[in-house]
């Protein structure tokens, strides 16, 4: 093969009381990158479309983990890069994670080698570092292995998927205002006091439990964020009539996906994630910032090559 495409989903990160290790893959749109070998060694990113981001390979997510996979994995090709990037960045959806796992992905899969994707995780945090100023993977893993993921622990890469009910649907609204991770971590408590810890372990296990038995009332009761949700509310417009319309509409829960300013809701059945997404459009046609809505099912093969 001497080039292909790769589509690697956006995700929501956090899922409310999964701090920094639960994500979820969604199956409505993906950065897609198209990776070339060239007899010129080193990386190159030649173009970016959809975001004025750096192409200059210390710069960019993309080229950041893509230079750490060939550093331990060194090959006698170069590779030229194209980005069409369609998450949008600062989303709160996994931007710069789907980036740097197609990079590592594409490349891997290019050279033909079996490496498997446990292992490609590694080199797409580096880039993920760069982006939100420390390495975590809880868009990594969904966007990397598709569904629904839990971090157990990084440094081991001991990272499960974990089961989930079939008619869960994800509503989004996304706000178009531009929240970095990097600065809204800065913002976050660090002190956090021992009743709060407690309450979101036990949602945390809670809710996993609640996906293993298909118990949405469970779900439903544990999908609240103790943590950082106050924080990261204030720097979202409308943020709490958003929550309270999708909860009256029948949602299973309503969060902050990753740093925001995107939101999510878990509901029930297509028709149910419908009914969440007028509410969102309602409350958010009275302000002046232009927003994306859209539904999701959960997307469990994460990326994938769709070109050869």
């Amino acid at each position: 093969m001497e080039s292909i495409k790769v589509v690697s989903p956006s995700s929501v990160a956090n899922v409310s009381c999964g701090f920094d290790i639960l994500g979820i893959c969604l199956d409505h749109t993906g950065d897609e990158m198209l990776i070339k070998k060239s007899k010129i060694p080193g990386l190159r990113i030649l173009k970016i479309n959809g975001a004025d981001i750096s192409t200059k390979i210390e710069k960019n997510v993309a080229g950041i983990a893509a230079k750490s996979y060939l550093k331990k994995y060194p090959s006698r090709f170069g590779f030229e890069i194209e980005i069409i990037k369609k998450v949008s960045v600062g989303s709160g959806l996994g931007s710069s994670a789907s980036s740097a796992v197609a990079a590592v992905y594409g490349i891997n899969y290019l050279l033909e080698r079996n490496i498997k994707k446990i292992d490609l995780i590694n080199h797409a945090v580096v880039g993920e570092a760069y982006a939100s100023g420390q390495a975590h993977a809880d868009n990594i893993a969904p966007t990397m292995f598709g569904g629904f993921t839990l971090v157990r622990d990084l440094s081991s890469l001991d990272i499960l998927k974990l089961p989930y009910p079939n008619d869960i649907y994800i509503t989004i609204i996304h706000p178009e205002i531009e929240i970095k991770t990097s600065m809204v971590r800065e913002i976050t408590n660090k002190k956090i006091s021992m009743n709060k810890v407690i309450k979101q372990t036990a949602n945390l296990g809670g809710l996993i439990s609640g996906l293993y038995s298909n118990n949405y009332e469970l779900i439903s009761r544990c999908l609240v964020d103790e943590i950082v949700e106050e924080y990261r509310a204030e720097l979202i417009p409308d943020y709490y009539l958003l929550k309270e319309s999708a909860i009256k509409n029948g949602a299973l829960g309503c969060g902050i996906s990753g740093s925001g300013p995107s939101i999510f809701s878990m509901s029930k059945g297509k028709e149910t994630a419908l009914k969440v997404k007028i509410g969102f459009e309602e409350i958010f046609s009275n302000n002046k910032i232009k927003f994306k809505t859209f539904i999701s099912k959960i997307n469990n093969e994460g990326v994938k090559v769709i070109e050869r």
